[in-house]
């Protein structure tokens, strides 16, 4: 375990700390870290605290976005739902706040919904469960199926809306012992009801929410002390009659091991922190109890056991069919020793299955991730030990001093306590840990998928790709992976995710066609030696997305037509006829089905015009394609791709007859020259050297003679490629920890990576393009826009069109990036 890098505020109070104000994060499934801080003003009373949320993505940690919360006391949760999109925070007063984005932008929150338990502080709090649960099996990494690589579970949501849909909502654990729950209703109403967790009512100092298989809730809880049993019970939430009702049922409890040992007995009178082990298995709880300078930590795990049968009825006659009745008990699984104060623990996220294969596999190869739990203590280190057997895996000193330090024992002992973490959240694969210290800096560390131990290349590339595919598969943000993939690696792996792509079903395989392409390119970013690669990714995103959009627009002539679609025909159509005539190959076609009015077809010209521009550039550079792998290389070989720009070019082709206007314009040096006719041409002739049904082939003499004449024929534009993503995940390449600070990206400057590549290189007089859009912004232009937080593709926030067509590309883009990543507002001029 290592430090990736530090964010640290710019100005910061002399007095910040404030021991009596908890610190919580929480990490979502898209990489966004949600914390809070106990910052104060220095002539302020120690009970006027901030009560700040601030809000980063981790790629651009110094972007942060903070929100004066609007609660009246101490943040006491944070909690992400499960599509990463949405966050609660709940207080100390019972109010409990719903945030969601604004605009769809990762730096701009509103609070849109909200409910509260006036006066009674909130100890727990979660969304209610989708139904939704996916099992990553070690066992079977190295099948072609991802299906059983990661299988669907069976569970049944918290409350279901008719026809089986999950209801969403909220539900949370006050201290005084009193359940809330807040369903959120079709038309965006609130339907909240709150009902006691049992008939006697008592203090709640720590609780943790989990749920079964069955749709049902179990809550644990503890009043703090020690001595006291660990109670859980059974909640049931209901719609009845347009109410909601909440059914509570008691299940067995128990007591700490601690405090049944008679040299332990006293020693650690409080229960610090109570956890579920995941929030899909209420049969695992993690229970730390603590005294003023040192913690132990239990496992319990629920078991059904037989009930002893008295000796009176042991002797009659078993009944047919007759099972021996069982009860559910508590049973300690394993508990550590003494151990440092724990001041935060952080619970894996990723699924892994835990059968007796799964754990043996995942030993032999030594595959880590989701088996470690973080334990942060009083000295600021870090302990990453086994979910089931509490052994310790790996340990992150931080502030504190490593066992046999010299300096350690030369160095006096301060007075002032160490600083250490106050709140720890691992990422959804378990490979980076973010932490929250005292002083309201945030830490990122990089946590090995082996913990540590030495793997040889071929199994740490085989256990990266098998979470790259989890990520793939989920949707979820694969940038905690990224992490750990050296330039070196990134070619090995990009060919072996498209070797294991390649083995899915078709249905499966059109699923995942541009996930996968977004995996690639965020790869090809961390080699110079493969950054021209993300570009042609990133085009090819582009790509597929102007064509479907494209073919959208065709209609039937006739309603009652076959079951292939005018863009099906029109691609089957195409990869039959290898005619190097745009016209012949029209002549084919059904040129009634291309009829379309003019406006969509003007309103769109821009995009057509990229389509023209880019098959004009890599016809033009398919001769400079030697052993420096250049921007447009990756096409060469793409039959596919190559496939998809001829069949736009024969639709471009047919529109312009109807409207001139929406053709691409070329720059031509001779009057009577048909630019169509002419890439058209020269695109089949290498779309039939790397066609799919047939081995590659090397472009011919001839077709390269011809694409040295282009520029003498054409002006050949300059493609604006995306520009070099100002993230920091290409920065985090070497060993050493970067320090940051919030507010301030230039900070960045300087750290480590190497030159870019003169394709990237933007003069600061050169024109800012809208990426999305396909047109120039100005050089410096005024208006708001907006970037992807994964790739960096840039795009104005505002729609300058009045068109409809236009309006609906944009709007397949209001919520995400081509790549899938998220939007950030930019400011006005940007560079």
């Amino acid at each position: 375990m290592e430090l990736a890098y530090v964010c640290d505020w710019e100005k910061r109070p002399k007095s910040t700390h404030c021991p009596s104000v908890p610190l919580v994060s929480s990490w979502s499934c898209r990489n966004l870290v949600a914390f809070t801080t106990d910052l104060k003003n220095d002539d302020d009373d120690i009970k006027d605290v901030s009560h700040m949320i601030h809000i980063i993505d981790t790629e651009h940690p110094w972007d942060v976005f903070s929100i004066n919360s609007g609660h009246r006391e101490v943040i006491s949760c944070l909690e992400w739902d499960q599509s990463g999109s949405r966050l609660l925070s709940a207080d100390g007063d019972g109010r409990i706040r719903c945030w969601s984005m604004s605009e769809h932008l990762v730096n701009s929150w509103e609070s849109t919904l909200s409910s509260s338990v006036d006066g009674d502080p909130i100890v727990a709090l979660s969304w209610l469960h989708n139904g939704v649960k996916l099992a990553l099996h070690v066992e079977m990494s190295g099948s072609t199926n991802f299906g059983e690589k990661f299988s669907r579970v069976k569970f049944s949501p918290s409350l279901t809306l008719f026809g089986g849909k999950p209801m969403e909502g909220w539900l949370a654990v006050t201290v005084s012992g009193l359940v809330t729950v807040s369903l959120l209703k079709p038309g965006g109403a609130l339907l909240t009801a709150s009902e006691s967790l049992c008939r006697l009512r008592g203090r709640v100092a720590l609780a943790d929410i989990a749920f079964t298989g069955g749709g049902n809730i179990v809550v644990a809880a503890t009043d703090g002390s020690s001595s006291s049993p660990v109670q859980f019970y059974k909640v049931v939430v209901s719609v009845v009659s347009e109410k909601c009702r909440i059914d509570t049922e008691l299940l067995p409890s128990l007591f700490l091991r601690c405090t049944t040992d008679p040299l332990r007995r006293d020693k650690y009178p409080a229960v610090t922190h109570l956890k579920f082990l995941t929030r899909e298995n209420s049969e695992q709880v993690l229970l730390c109890a603590s005294n003023q300078s040192g913690s132990i930590v239990e496992c319990w795990s629920l078991r059904k056991e037989g009930l002893p049968v008295n000796n009176i009825f042991q002797h009659r006659s078993p009944v047919v069919g007759e099972k021996q009745p069982t009860i559910l008990k508590w049973r300690i699984l394993t508990t550590t020793g003494d151990l440092e104060r724990v001041s935060a623990v952080a619970l894996p996220k990723l699924p892994i299955s835990i059968s007796n294969t799964d754990l043996k596999v995942a030993s032999d190869t030594k595959f880590c991730p989701g088996l470690g739990l973080a334990l942060a203590f009083h000295d600021g280190s870090i302990q990453v030990l086994h979910r089931l057997s509490l052994h310790t895996m790996c340990v992150f000193y931080g502030a504190a001093q490593r066992p046999g330090d010299d300096a350690a024992i030369k160095r006096p002992r301060t007075a002032g306590p160490a600083l250490h973490f106050k709140a720890l959240q691992f990422s959804w694969t378990s490979l980076a840990l973010a932490g929250v210290d005292g002083h309201g800096k945030l830490h990122m560390l990089r946590v090995s998928p082996s913990m540590g131990q030495v793997l040889d290349m071929n199994t740490t590339l085989r256990h990266l790709l098998f979470l790259l595919e989890y990520c793939m598969v989920t949707g979820y943000d694969w940038w905690d992976v990224l992490l750990h993939v050296q330039p070196s690696m990134v070619h090995n792996l990009v060919e072996k995710l498209h070797e294991e792509y390649m083995r899915q079903n078709q249905a499966l395989q059109q699923v995942l066609a541009t996930r996968i392409v977004a995996v690639k390119a965020s790869l090809c970013k961390l080699s110079t030696a493969t950054a021209a690669r993300a570009c042609d990714f990133h085009a090819k995103l582009l790509l597929i997305a102007i064509s479907s959009t494209l073919k959208s627009l065709l209609r039937p002539h006739v309603l009652n037509t076959p079951d292939k679609s005018p863009g099906d025909r029109l691609t089957e159509i195409c990869a039959k006829n290898t005619d190097t005539d745009i016209d012949k190959v029209m002549i084919n076609l059904k040129t009634e089905e291309f009829v379309l009015d003019g406006p969509p077809l003007q309103s769109l010209q821009q995009l057509i015009q990229w389509v023209g521009d880019f098959v004009l550039y890599l016809l033009a550079n398919l001769p400079n394609q030697g052993s420096a792998v250049r921007p447009g290389f990756g096409f060469m070989r793409d039959g596919a791709s190559l496939g998809m720009l001829r069949e736009m070019l024969v639709m471009i082709r047919i529109w312009g007859l109807l409207k001139p206007g929406c053709l691409p314009t070329f720059t031509a040096m001779s009057d009577n020259q048909d630019s169509m006719q002419l890439l058209f041409r020269l695109l089949t002739k290498l779309w039939l050297c790397s066609r799919d049904d047939g081995p590659p082939q090397e472009p011919d003499e001839s077709l390269i003679d011809e694409c040295c004449l282009l520029p003498s024929q054409l002006l050949v534009p300059s493609m604006d490629w995306l520009p070099v993503n100002d993230g920091i995940i290409v920065k985090l390449q070497g060993k050493l920890p970067l320090r940051l600070q919030f507010g301030k990206a230039s900070s960045l400057q300087g750290a480590g990576g190497s030159a870019p590549l003169d394709v990237f290189t933007r003069s600061p007089g050169a024109q800012k393009m809208d990426n999305l859009r396909c047109i120039h912004m100005g050089v410096s232009p005024t208006e708001e826009s907006k970037a992807c937080t994964r790739c960096g593709c840039v795009t104005m926030l505002r729609s300058p069109n009045k068109t409809n067509a236009m309006k609906q590309w944009e709007q397949r883009w209001i919520k995400n990036c081509l790549c899938g990543g998220l939007w950030r507002r930019m400011p006005p001029i940007f560079t």
